[in-house]
């Protein structure tokens, strides 16, 4: 594999073309990675595949690159959607980095009832997935949307899409682990006789969603309740554990 820096440009690429980065780039591939004028990059921007280019200038605080010549062409990743209720800074960055890494085409905070993080700042979650997507070999970056409020999702949802809802509860309170009564699916076996179709995965915030918002999402026909296994997870867990499930059995891993 190549050891060249990888970097994401909002551009388009025409080989001969010669693109100038932007500040933080330039500061990235000339400070940090100390390249210079000559060397080369590999070059990506969501549409057309990966490109090989070089440093064509190298200044203080500015660079250039003159693109080259198309090194492999786009492929998209499968249609799979995150949906999480945000925790605090760190593990949100956490989760935005490794479901980027794993392959979610679009990533969505959602507000519940029980959500303890009131704000996030889509800037930051979209140059965390951009950094994510340079150092993993993707060829696109995840669609990073604002923040979206439970029951709007679910009025709002498109049927034709899965909505895998990872449902560590049962149906009796009173019962450690909510009992036997409503206990949803593990998620591979859940998985086995779902659709091949475009899917989605709902992680709930660390407190656990809500009675009412437990009952909501148990009526909803396109709503697969699954779960992660004998052991609560903490939501970024919770995260990584999901992705991987569905893709190895759903997904590019097969």
């Amino acid at each position: 594999m190549s050891t060249d820096p990888r970097l994401y440009l909002d551009a388009e690429f025409s080989a001969g073309a010669h693109l100038p980065l932007e500040k933080d780039q330039a500061h990235y591939l000339l400070t940090v990675m100390r390249r210079k004028a000559g060397d080369r990059v590999r070059l990506f921007n969501g549409r057309n595949g990966e490109w090989q280019a070089e440093i064509a200038e190298a200044g203080r605080r500015n660079a250039v690159l003159a693109i080259g010549e198309q090194t492999r062409s786009q492929v998209e990743v499968p249609d799979l959607a995150l949906y999480f209720a945000p925790v605090k800074k760190a593990r949100t960055d956490f989760i935005v980095e490794k479901a980027t890494e794993l392959g979610a085409r679009s990533i969505t905070p959602v507000m519940t009832a029980r959500t303890i993080a009131d704000r996030v700042k889509r800037e930051r979650m979209e140059a965390i997935a951009r950094e994510a997507a340079e150092q993993t070999e993707r060829l696109d970056l995840p669609q990073i949307a604002e923040p979206v409020a439970l029951t709007a999702l679910i009025n709002s949802w498109d049927s034709a899409r899965t909505l895998i809802y990872c449902d560590e509860g049962g149906d009796e309170a009173e019962k450690p682990w909510g009992g036997e009564a409503g206990r949803a699916m593990p998620m591979a076996e859940a998985l086995a006789t779902a659709s091949e179709g475009p899917a989605a995965i709902l992680i709930g915030p660390e407190g656990g969603f809500s009675p009412e918002e437990r009952a909501l999402l148990r009526s909803q026909a396109f709503v697969l309740p699954v779960t992660l296994g004998p052991r609560i997870l903490r939501a970024d867990t919770a995260v990584v554990a999901a992705m991987t499930v569905w893709q190895a059995l759903k997904g590019d891993w097969r």
